[in-house]
């Protein structure tokens, strides 16, 4: 159990510094927008991780395409979220949402990889 909690803590940690550093590097910066990014992080990434293990310990359905279903979930579900509470519209919602994910998605997988490694 103890294992579990670490691994969703380190998963939504990483997920926030990156997609939050991604954000400042695309251009947001207002305080609200990048709040928005952390709730919205908070809400999806618990929700992905669980069902990404749950998938993994009692499916027989291959990892390519749950993870694949889940990223494109949590992107749509992401973007029409920022479209309706970002004050900041350049990038619009659905690049900011691409680029956020897919930032978090490849850095945050093989850095996450190594960080497993060493503590568990």
């Amino acid at each position: 159990m103890k294992d579990v909690i670490i691994l969703f803590v380190i998963c939504l940690l990483l997920t926030v510094i990156l997609e939050e550093g991604a954000a400042l590097m695309i251009g947001i910066r207002k305080g609200f927008d990048l709040t928005v990014i952390l709730f919205v992080n908070t809400l999806t990434n618990p929700i992905v991780v669980l069902t990404g293990l749950l998938m993994a310990a009692y499916t027989t359905v291959p990892r390519a395409v749950y993870v694949t279903v889940l990223e494109l979930a949590v992107f749509f579900v992401e973007a029409l979220i920022y479209k309706k509470l970002l004050y900041t519209k350049k990038p619009s919602p659905f690049i900011v949402s691409l680029i956020l994910n897919g930032v978090s998605f490849f850095i945050g997988t093989t850095v996450s990889g190594l960080i497993f490694k060493l503590i568990l």
